[in-house]
């Protein structure tokens, strides 16, 4: 089945990412399938993955309430969150692939970001980066 493929943080970036994807899903009749991906290593104990699944569970929440069909993908296997997002999105035969960016330094500039960057540069489908407001 079709869907669109949402990159999801729980940052502003995310959060725009994530409303955007509702309405692109709702406006195709479509599943949305919402990826959160960590790469995991030290930095990445108890506590932050208790933050990753409070969060988590209020956008179950926000899309129970709105209700579009969705899944929710948790990853924490090592991967760049670009591989994630690809792999996944093929998997889910995308029709949109939406990312969220944000602001960054001068320096920050020279580079997209390298996800942000290997997504649209790998993706199979139409990807659509959204900034978060402000």
């Amino acid at each position: 089945m079709a869907s669109v493929v949402v990159g999801y943080v729980a940052k502003p970036e995310g959060e725009a990412a994530l409303d955007r994807a509702v309405q692109e899903a709702q406006l195709r009749g479509l599943k949305l399938v919402v990826v959160h991906s960590e790469r995991g290593g030290p930095g990445y104990d108890e506590a932050a993955a208790g933050e990753v699944e409070t969060s988590l569970s209020e956008v179950r929440s926000k899309l129970d309430a709105i209700g579009v069909p969705y899944a929710i993908r948790q990853l924490v296997r090592g991967f760049d969150p670009a591989d994630d997002l690809i792999s996944i999105a093929e998997a889910n035969a995308a029709e949109l692939l939406v990312i969220g960016l944000r602001r960054r330094s001068p320096v920050g500039k020279l580079i997209l970001g390298s996800n942000a960057q290997r997504v649209l540069l790998d993706a199979h489908c139409p990807v659509l980066a959204v900034k978060a407001d402000g």
